[in-house]
């Protein structure tokens, strides 16, 4: 094997299996268990692999309701209201976006009550000024990764 698509490749394997040890990562390669390791280090000191964490099916861990929120911010409290968003344990995702709203943050919650109550503490910020909650009636795909383009393609 070339080493031109290692690092793609190597990342496309774990996607496959995030719990590959080094040798089968480097008979699947065809690489050296050194040279997997050396590239995985690379990898994750340059940040391109961040962690590697169960996918967590929150539906059968009984958060059954999910949440997105749109949010506007007053002026500056932007930081703060997504410091507050990120802290707040059962937000799942939080995005500073473009367009009508400032931020949007999705949620899993046990149920409606839990939902209620706690998007009823986030929003009484006072430096949040509109919100729009919408709760997802069927989730279609969830935690999705691609795989990295090889030069393959």
């Amino acid at each position: 094997m070339t080493y031109e698509h290692l690092d793609s490749d190597l990342v496309n394997a774990l996607l496959g299996n995030g719990r590959a040890s080094l040798r089968s990562l480097a008979e699947e390669l065809d690489v050296s268990v050194t040279t997997i390791s050396n590239h995985l280090s690379d990898l994750e000191e340059e940040g391109v692999i961040e962690g590697y964490a169960p996918v967590v099916n929150y539906d059968k861990a009984g958060y059954d309701v999910t949440a997105i929120m749109q949010l506007k911010a007053e002026g500056s409290a932007l930081p703060e209201i997504t410091e507050t968003l990120q802290e707040h344990k059962q937000m799942v995702s939080v995005y500073e976006v473009t367009g009508n709203y400032d931020v949007i943050a999705v949620g899993k919650f046990k149920d409606t009550d839990d939902m209620n109550e706690k998007i009823k503490t986030l929003l009484s910020d006072p430096d949040i000024n509109q919100s729009n909650t919408s709760v997802v009636l069927n989730s279609v795909v969830e935690n999705a990764q691609f795989e990295l383009e090889t030069g393959d393609e």
